[in-house]
């Protein structure tokens, strides 16, 4: 103990300044090592000013210049081509810039024709320019970034609130704004712009040198061509006069003018529509486009039909039918279309479910 109270009484006896002393040298730049180690060697004589000078100047030749070093920098980093740089996708956002800045001369240019803002029932009556921007694989190529879902959203966006100005700038007639705009519109619009813009409409039919229509229906499984002539007047074969009188056993009343009926003709397969189908319900499916364009008796059809059974070969002749009517007198088309006869019947026989007896119909559950 006695042993142990002495080393702590040595150890508090020591000024403390001593337990912080350090022996290592003050840190000097490399640069200086010979200066300084010339200045504080032991045993080294006074310099004269003329040495002192010396040595400072080679010190400071070692040492390189702040200028240089900018100098240098300047040339191994030259200025970006574009303020997007450093977002890892210029070329995206420089053309989102590009279309903001282009919208915002738009808007303003036509603030000053007082064409904006337009009123709801002025908006209705503009122009219709339905128009398909490009994919996002070919905006990948372009933008030479990758189009997620989210930035081809933000391009389509501002595309279409341009194409909104192009529409209020052909229809208020300033064609310089609308060929500016048109030009910008044009770097974004797909190749493909007609092909797709013409899907679904129907192709008119082109009557032959005879006036013959060729259409193709459709219902079910079932598909039939159609040709359509008008019936050829003339006062034997075609037509003839009926007594309506003498038919009925009135010939003491007064007598009435006679009633022209024209004899037409309606093949399919090369069988005459009462024998090919002989349920009167089909055969009314058949004629029940002539009735409502009230053109019954008016012209040959001749038809071959494929597939199906009776409900639909007979809904197809109807729909060929339908449509040579409409080719023969385009006026007919309203009243065709109310009774939806000019469209395929889209109505199918639903498949057969795996596990169930039909399509819905399940099979009886027995417990054991």
């Amino acid at each position: 103990m006695n042993i142990l109270r002495s080393q702590l009484c040595s150890v508090f006896r020591r000024p403390f300044h001593r337990q912080l002393a350090t022996t290592a040298r003050p840190f000097v730049p490399p640069a200086q090592l010979v200066f300084h180690d010339t200045l504080s060697a032991p045993g080294a004589k006074e310099l004269d000013d003329s040495t002192v000078e010396a040595l400072i100047d080679e010190a400071n030749k070692r040492e390189p210049k702040n200028d240089d070093l900018d100098s240098e920098d300047s040339r191994d980093k030259p200025h970006p081509d574009s303020p997007n740089f450093y977002t890892g996708r210029p070329s995206y956002y420089d053309n989102i810039v590009e279309l903001q800045n282009a919208i915002s001369r738009t808007r303003g240019t036509l603030q000053r024709l007082h064409l904006l803002p337009l009123p709801e029932f002025a908006r209705k009556s503009l122009k219709p320019m339905p128009t398909v921007w490009k994919t996002p694989e070919e905006m990948t190529t372009d933008f030479e970034t990758n189009m997620t879902i989210s930035r081809y959203r933000r391009i389509t966006v501002l595309l279409n609130e341009l194409n909104e100005y192009l529409r209020i700038a052909t229809t208020a007639g300033y064609a310089d704004v609308a060929d500016k705009i048109g030009s910008i519109i044009g770097m974004f619009e797909s190749g493909k712009k007609e092909a797709f813009l013409s899907r679904g409409i129907r192709k008119p039919v082109q009557l032959d040198q005879y006036g013959r229509s060729y259409t193709f229906g459709k219902r079910k499984t079932s598909a039939a061509r159609v040709w359509m002539i008008p019936v050829k007047s003339s006062s034997q074969g075609s037509s003839q006069d009926v007594n309506v009188e003498e038919a009925f056993g009135l010939s003491h009343a007064y007598k009435r003018a006679p009633v022209h009926v024209t004899v037409s003709t309606i093949l399919i397969n090369n069988i005459p529509i009462a024998e090919y189908f002989p349920q009167p319900a089909d055969r009314e499916r058949i004629v029940r486009p002539l009735k409502i364009a009230g053109v019954l008796g008016k012209y040959n059809v001749f038809t071959i039909v494929r597939g199906g059974g009776t409900t639909g070969q007979s809904g197809a002749i109807a729909h060929g039918i339908a449509k040579g009517i409409f080719a023969h007198e385009p006026e007919t088309g309203v009243v065709l279309k109310r009774a939806k006869l000019l469209r395929r019947d889209p109505r199918m026989v639903e498949r057969k479910k795996t596990g169930l007896a039909k399509a819905r119909k399940r099979y009886t559950w027995v417990k054991r």
